[in-house]
C-alpha cells in the first residue's frame, strides 16, 4: 500500500466542539451534558460534578426543539424522568447499578421494550405494546440506563432508509432534506442529534453499519449470538439480523456491548461458547484485505477517495493492508438475503390476523416473491449460505484477519427516496447502495463501521469485517483508529 495520505486541515462547521472540551451553551460558557459521552457521563455522575437528571432534562430538552426537524424518536419513555431519579439516589450513595447507570439512551422500534408500543414500522403492530423487554433492553434496566424511548424504522426493517405510514421519514441530523439511511435510521440520527449518545440498533443487513456511516458515528454488528436474544418480535431474517450498539465513540459502543454481551445459553443457545465480553490490553496488528469496490456496482468517487484515506492510515498504523478483490463472487452470494428476507416476511405476515399487506410497495412485492417460492429453492439458499459461512470462516482463519470496505457505496439521498437512483452517474438499483454490508450477515461475520473523511459536508465511513468472535479485536483497532483519527469533534448544525 501506498504511504499515508497527509490528513488536510479539518474545516469546522458550526455545530462542532472538541470531544475533549463539551459544548458550551452559547452565552453561558456552560458544559452541555446533552453533548458529553457515555464514557464523561459515568466519570462525572462518580465526582457528583452532575447528576442523571440534569443530564436527562438537558436530553429532553434537545429533544423537544430537534424533534420537528429530524422525527427520531416516535415514543418517547414516560418513565425516564423516575429512572433518572433512581439512578440519582444510586450515585449519591456511591453504589451504581453498573457503568452506564444513568446513562440515556434509545431503543430501535423492533426491539420490545415493556410497556412502550412496538410498532416496527407497520399498520399490523400499531397497538402492539410487549409486556416484557427483549433480553439486551432487561440488561440495560439492571445496568441503571435510562431509557429515552423507541426510534423510528422503516417497515419490518427490511428497507435501506427510514421511511413508514405511521410516522413519516426520518432525516439526517448533517443536512435533513436528506435520509440517514436504514433500517437503523431513527437510532442513529438520535445519537448524532445528540439524544442521548447511545442507541440500541439492529443489523440484518447492514442496519446499524450503513447508517451510522450516513450520520458520523460508530456501529457495531456483532457476531451471531454474542448479544443473546429472548422474548422479541418474529425472527424473519434468522440469525442474520443482531443486536449492536450504536454511538459517537468507539469507548462508547465498546461499554454498550458490554452491557449486553453476556452470555444467557438457557434465553439463547447461540450465545453458549462465548465468554464474558472484553477487550485486549492491546490492538492487534491485522492483516486486512482492502476491497475498494465489489465487481461493477458503482460508488461514489468521494467516499471511494476517503475510504482508501482510510486504508491508508490503517497502514501507518502498523497494519498490513493490501488491496485486492472481495474472496467471494458477489453476484452469487448477495441475492441469497432476497430469498431469505422475502420467505421471512411472506411467513410473518402469513401468521398474522388477515394476513395484512405492507404498505411499502418494495415489500408488498417482496412478500409476493417470498409467497412463491418453494420449499426446495429456501433450503437451496440456505445451504448456499451455510457453504459461505465455512468459505470466509477459513479465508480469515488463513487469507487475512479483516475485509476493510466502503460502509456505503452512496451518499445520503433525498429523505423521501426508498434509495438512489444513480451512483457515480451510473443505474445502481434498489440495493445498489447496500452492496458492501449484507455479505457480513450472510457469513456471520463483526463487522464495524468507522467514520473516515467527509465528503461535501456529509460523513462518510468505512467497514472493518472480522473473524466470527472478533468483535472485541475489531473494536481495539477501531478505538486505535479513533485516537489518530479523531471524529467526536464533528457535530451537525441539526444539532
Amino acid at each position: 500500500m501506498p504511504e499515508a495520505a497527509t490528513i488536510g486541515a479539518r474545516h469546522p462547521s458550526p455545530g462542532i466542539c472538541m470531544a475533549s472540551c463539551p459544548t458550551p451553551e452559547p452565552g453561558t460558557g456552560a458544559i452541555l451534558p446533552s453533548t458529553l459521552s457515555a464514557t464523561a457521563l459515568r466519570h462525572l455522575y462518580a465526582s457528583r460534578a452532575l447528576s442523571p437528571v440534569e443530564v436527562l432534562r438537558d436530553v429532553l430538552a434537545r429533544i423537544d426543539r430537534v424533534t420537528p426537524r429530524i422525527n427520531a424518536i416516535v415514543t418517547p419513555d414516560p418513565g425516564a424522568m423516575e429512572a433518572a431519579r433512581r439512578s440519582e439516589a444510586r450515585w449519591a450513595e456511591g453504589r451504581p447499578a453498573g457503568p452506564l447507570d444513568g446513562v440515556p439512551l434509545t431503543v430501535k422500534d423492533n426491539i420490545a421494550v415493556a410497556g412502550l408500543r412496538c410498532c416496527w414500522g407497520s399498520a399490523a403492530f400499531r397497538d402492539h405494546v410487549p409486556a416484557r423487554d427483549e433480553l439486551p433492553v432487561v440488561r440495560l434496566r439492571a445496568g441503571g440506563a435510562v431509557i429515552l424511548g423507541k426510534t423510528n424504522v422503516p417497515e419490518f426493517t427490511l428497507e435501506g432508509h427510514t421511511d413508514n405510514a405511521l410516522f413519516g421519514p426520518t432525516r439526517n441530523p448533517w443536512d435533513p432534506r436528506l435520509t440517514p439511511g436504514g433500517s437503523s435510521g431513527g437510532a442513529v440520527a438520535a445519537v448524532a442529534a445528540g439524544l442521548g449518545p447511545l442507541a440500541l440498533g439492529t443489523d440484518g443487513g447492514g442496519s446499524i453499519r450503513r447508517p451510522a456511516s450516513h450520520t458520523g458515528l460508530v456501529g457495531l454488528k456483532p457476531t451471531p449470538g454474542r448479544v443473546p436474544r429472548a422474548y422479541g418480535l418474529p425472527a424473519i431474517l434468522l440469525d442474520l439480523e443482531v443486536i449492536g450498539p450504536i454511538a459517537r465513540t468507539t469507548a462508547d459502543a465498546a461499554a454498550l456491548l458490554a452491557a449486553i454481551a453476556e452470555p444467557a445459553p438457557l434465553e439463547d443457545p447461540a450465545s453458549r461458547g462465548f465468554t464474558t465480553f472484553a477487550l485486549p490490553e492491546a490492538p492487534p496488528r491485522l492483516r486486512i484485505r482492502y476491497v475498494p469496490r465489489f465487481g461493477e456496482h458503482p460508488v461514489d468517487p468521494g467516499i471511494a477517495a476517503s475510504v482508501a484515506g482510510a486504508a491508508r492510515r490503517l497502514a501507518a498504523l502498523g497494519h498490513a493492508v493490501e488491496e485486492g478483490p472481495p474472496p467471494f463472487e458477489p453476484e452469487a452470494v448477495l441475492p441469497l438475503f432476497g430469498t431469505i428476507g422475502a420467505a421471512g416476511l411472506a411467513w410473518l405476515l402469513g401468521s398474522l390476523p388477515g394476513n395484512p399487506a405492507p404498505a411499502s410497495p418494495a415489500l408488498l412485492a417482496m412478500a409476493e416473491a417470498g409467497r412463491a417460492l418453494s420449499a426446495g429453492q429456501l433450503m437451496a439458499a440456505l445451504d448456499a449460505m451455510a457453504a459461505f459461512r465455512r468459505g470466509m470462516t477459513c479465508f480469515l482463519a488463513a487469507g487475512c484477519d479483516a475485509l476493510l470496505t466502503p460502509a456505503a457505496a452512496a451518499l445520503p439521498w433525498p429523505a423521501h427516496e426508498s434509495h438512489p437512483p444513480m451512483i457515480d452517474d451510473r443505474p445502481a438499483g434498489s440495493r445498489g447502495h447496500a452492496v458492501f454490508t449484507n455479505f457480513a450477515n450472510l457469513a456471520g461475520l463483526p463487522g464495524i463501521a468507522l467514520p473516515c473523511d467527509p465528503v461535501a459536508g456529509l460523513p462518510v465511513g468505512f467497514q472493518l469485517v472480522g473473524a466470527p468472535g472478533a468483535d472485541a479485536a475489531l473494536l481495539a483497532v477501531a478505538a486505535e483508529y479513533e485516537a489518530a483519527h479523531p471524529w467526536a469533534d464533528r457535530w451537525p448544525e441539526a444539532a
